[in-house]
């Protein structure tokens, strides 16, 4: 059943006392992302910015959202290749489902921060959420009550001064948020398991709002996790998946897999036969795809947004240029 919050984590994210004890701080490196990021947005800004459409609303049919220059943009289902149209927000990442929508902004600073913004379905804020580090994941469930993000940090202290991940999940129905989701209660290959090496990333949801998919690293090792939101506990259900999506009928996951060349490949789950298929997309891609239809996923790639069949049939298609976090319509 759906339960309008967990009962075992305390609200707003409170960890563990022991946990407690490390507040992450951004690597010079993500600052240097931010920066480089900044000097590409000074060159784009010679350039006149796009006009912002006032009506814009991303419930609007037939339309794609997507990112596109970095601002939340749409454009025709039928033709995807055509100049989007604009609207007012710009983010980092997004998801939007159902006339909610998920932006993730970077904060430059010493530390970075990421603000996560809940938006309407005309793009006005409704919600802010202050988190540390640099923008990773967003995902929406499909009836737009909830919201998960990633966030890339360091400092915590069994991590060596490399980078560690902060998923967080915000219920925008009751408003219960839990902004780093490390401390739910983990089963690994059967067994209760504890470590502070643990981190989460990647999180899609089930249509029932109660059911999630996540990916879990600990020791060096990577699993997909099932997680129940009502009971809050998680659990593996095997290895080496990483940022999985599952497909519109809950049969299926997509996720990345990393191969011996350390390129990661995408591949689908059939969740009853835990059965994978590898996809015809050959290239490595470091990305959460997104699902067009329910037999199309859709994933960034080179700077474009391109699109693969499921079922390992087929070409990989362009759908779109300069585009990245793809949204189908609900």
């Amino acid at each position: 059943m759906t339960a309008d919050h967990p009962p075992q984590p305390a609200p707003d994210g409170a960890a563990s006392p022991a946990r407690r004890g490390r507040r992450a701080v951004v690597l010079v490196a993500a600052v240097l992302v931010l920066i480089t990021g900044a000097a590409a947005y000074a060159v784009r800004a010679t350039a006149p910015a796009p006009v912002a459409d006032r009506s814009f609303d991303t419930t609007a049919p037939g339309r794609l959202l997507l990112r596109s220059d970095g601002r939340i943009a749409a454009v025709p289902l039928s033709n995807p290749a055509a100049a989007p149209t604009i609207g007012s927000a710009s983010c980092d990442r997004f998801s939007t489902a159902n006339g909610t929508t998920l932006c993730l902004v970077a904060r430059p600073g010493t530390p970075p921060t990421t603000s996560a913004l809940i938006l309407d379905r005309t793009l006005k804020e409704t919600r802010r959420v202050g988190l540390a580090g640099v923008p990773s994941r967003a995902r929406m469930s499909a009836s737009g009550r909830m919201a998960s993000w990633t966030v890339f940090v360091t400092g915590d202290s069994y991590n060596q001064g490399g980078f560690s991940t902060w998923s967080g999940l915000l219920d925008t129905r009751t408003g219960y948020l839990i902004t780093n989701m490390e401390d739910i209660p983990l089963t690994l290959n059967g067994r209760r398991y504890h470590s502070e090496d643990v981190n989460y990333w990647g999180v899609t949801f089930a249509s029932d709002d109660n059911r999630f998919y996540a990916t879990v690293s600990t020791k060096g090792r990577t699993y997909l996790v099932e997680g129940d939101y009502g009971a809050w506990q998680a659990r593996t259900l095997r290895e080496n998946a990483e940022c999985p999506s599952l497909s519109p009928d809950g049969t299926r996951l997509v996720f990345k897999k990393r191969l011996s060349s350390g390129e990661w490949r995408l591949h689908a789950l059939d969740l009853a036969t835990m059965r994978e298929t590898p996809l015809a997309e050959r290239a490595s891609i470091d990305d959460q795809v997104a699902w067009l239809d329910a037999g199309t996923v859709m994933y960034a790639k080179g700077g474009d947004l391109w699109s693969a069949r499921a079922d390992g049939t087929g070409v990989p298609s362009l759908l779109a240029k300069r585009a990245s976090s793809p949204s189908a319509p609900s």
